[in-house]
């Protein structure tokens, strides 16, 4: 087998498959929530690199496998689904259709509107969909997908062979129930994605299949199974019976030169950012067919220049824009519609660092939407709280992944930036020793700093920073130069640690046993990000409302403004003494520097990846 860093030369049997995932409807180089073309994301610019991969192929006497491996509904607005908008035809499924798949695997997030509205999506599929490890909990319901599929092509190059035939498999995390519980919990249940892999592998093996194919929507993690995990890419991979692995996610690029892997593994990147290429030489003879030799790579659509500055490798597909372009005007008409006027500029261009006033305008709007529910009920009586995360922060989608509203009017595609998931607003009632506990789990996105270091990153970049919940209503500190208490999958691993201090309600230490009601997103209640003491809280009802219309209706002044908006910022960094810590953004928050405290920061330019750093002296 040749490694990934090699070149597999085109020869006489090859089956070349080529990967999307985690499109999250980019599916046009451009950007609805700043309304301007986008030129590092977007299927349109893929398709390119398509179509001189198929030609290539073809010219070699090879065959084609076109897969995407989910997570392609949610995300931009071009694929979002509402109430008020036909389904018919879906942008994603009509990109599909163009681009001509051959099958489909699903992700988490594509089950963020429910089973009904999938099942009415997946209805225009031009090609088979998979999930081999989700079934529904009443006995001869049918979903909206097949298990597994087979798949039969000529290699014209191996002349008087018969048709190859492809197994192809498809899982994903079985957090996925727990992540939408509201929409899918008692419903359908999610199997451990090794497990559901090998017997699916095995069945598609017993049925003559040749070549076994996994789509696996999930991360890299650990090389040892753990049941239940949800980054299990290198135990799929060692599974016998698969040939080769497409992986996403967790937005990752794969092949790299950290991860070795005996089989090929592609990891597409996201938004369109990259076609991942696996090619099999196969040859045919009297035991049948053999698989000889791989490869694996990425294709980018662009690079960057020294200077940080993007650098366009492929245009986009002039069929698939035309096709899209009545999506891609309506969808700019409905981003268009004004709702309001902010008198501050909303960026969350220091969500990790310093105030990030978008975040606050989304808690607020959270607690204005429930206040007035909660009048004249004891839960009423309770201090409110509004938790909110950053939704665009940078981190794996790039320097260009983060919030920038200017001053003045608003409009559906700010609110839309505001809070990019279709989360519902929910309220639970926590006590002290809980908020405490998840104002630690929060704080885990930080790597720990010693007193005197110069040279530490501020955010650990296997944390996702979504997870990083903001309490607002409370005042808190947040120490650096202690451990984490909790690990990523919620593990105390450090019991005694904290790094949470001077926790206050209103100028008050805050007790264990004092009861708070917080409002928060469905996502955490369910159990997302494993803040468990939030799933462990007692939850309290209300009418379901998705939190990016309770903005849009603050925003536009039909709730009143809240309390929380008039409070200071809940938190800031301890005091380290002569410790500095390099943070990274856009440079588009080079001309937002002066918000941040004076000689807080210093300047030390643009990353190879287009980001910009900045030491913080902590």
């Amino acid at each position: 087998m040749t490694g990934p860093d090699q070149s597999l030369p085109l020869g006489k049997g090859v089956l070349r498959l080529l990967a999307t995932t985690d499109l999250h409807s980019n599916l046009l180089s451009y950007d609805y929530y700043a309304d301007r073309p986008d030129p590092s994301i977007g299927l349109s610019r893929v398709a390119s690199l398509i179509a001189e991969a198929r030609q290539e192929v073809r010219e070699a006497g090879g065959t084609v496998l076109l897969l995407d491996n989910g997570d392609g509904l949610q995300g931009a607005p071009i694929g979002e689904i509402s109430s008020d908008d036909p389904i018919v035809p879906h942008p994603l499924m009509q990109a599909f259709n163009v681009l001509q798949y051959d099958a489909i695997g699903l992700g988490n997030h594509d089950f963020n509107f429910g089973l009904e509205t999938l099942e009415q999506v997946l209805e225009q599929a031009p090609c088979p969909v998979i999930c081999s490890n989700m079934t529904a909990v009443e006995e001869g319901r049918e979903l909206p997908f097949a298990r597994t599929t087979i798949l039969e092509r000529e290699v014209p190059a191996c002349a008087g062979a018969p048709p190859l035939r492809i197994g192809i498999l498809s899982v994903l995390p079985p957090q996925t129930v727990t992540w939408d519980a509201h929409l899918l919990e008692g419903q359908v249940v999610v199997a451990d994605m090794v497990q559901a892999a090998a017997a699916a592998a095995s069945a598609l093996r017993r049925e003559g299949c040749d070549i076994v194919i996994a789509l696996a929507h999930t991360g890299v993690g650990g090389l040892e199974r753990v049941p239940g995990m949800e980054n299990a890419l290198l135990p799929i991979a060692a599974t016998a019976g698969i040939d080769a692995v497409i992986g996403g996610h967790t937005h990752k690029t794969l092949p790299d030169p950290e991860h070795s892997f005996t089989k090929p593994v592609v990891m597409p990147g996201a938004h369109g950012s990259h076609l991942g290429q696996i090619d099999l030489q196969v040859s045919h003879g009297p035991e049948g067919w053999r698989l000889e030799n791989w490869d694996a790579r990425l294709k980018p659509i662009c690079s960057r220049a020294e200077n940080g500055d993007l650098m366009s490798l492929v245009e986009e597909d002039a069929e698939l824009t035309r096709a899209l372009g009545p999506a891609h005007d309506s969808t700019r008409e409905r981003m268009r519609q004004p709702v309001g006027f902010s008198d501050v500029p909303l960026h969350s261009f220091f969500t990790f660092f310093g105030p990030d006033l978008g975040l606050e305008l989304a808690a607020a709007a959270q607690a204005a939407a429930v206040r007035p529910l909660l009048e004249g009920t004891e839960v009423g009586k309770l201090p409110l709280l509004s938790a909110a995360a950053p939704g665009k922060f940078g981190g794996r989608s790039g320097p260009g992944h983060y919030t920038d509203i200017g001053r003045g009017d608003l409009c559906m595609r700010n609110v839309a930036d505001l809070h990019i998931f279709p989360n519902e607003l929910r309220l639970v009632v926590a006590t002290g020793a809980q908020v405490l506990d998840w104002l630690e789990m929060s704080a885990g996105v930080f790597k720990q700093v010693r007193p005197g270091s110069t040279e530490q990153e501020l955010v650990d970049p296997s944390r996702a920073g979504h997870n990083f919940d903001v309490l607002f209503g409370l005042q808190y500190e947040i120490d650096l130069s202690a451990p984490p208490r909790f690990s990523s999958s919620g593990v105390r691993i450090n019991p005694a640690a904290g790094r949470i201090r001077r926790l206050r309600v209103h100028g008050r230490p805050v007790a264990p046993a004092q009861r708070f009601a917080v409002v928060v997103n469905s996502y955490r209640v369910s159990g997302g990000g494993n803040f468990q003491m939030v799933k462990d809280a007692e939850s309290i009802p209300l009418p379901p409302v998705r939190i990016r219309d309770v903005i849009r209706d603050y925003v536009a002044g039909r709730l009143p403004e809240d309390p929380l908006a008039q409070e200071e910022y809940p938190w800031r960094f301890a005091e380290l003494n002569n410790a500095e810590a390099a943070a990274y953004t856009s440079p588009e928050a080079v001309q937002y520097l002066d918000e941040l405290p004076e000689g807080q920061v210093r300047n030390c330019g643009m990353t190879p990846k287009g980001f910009l750093k900045l030491m913080l002296a902590l």
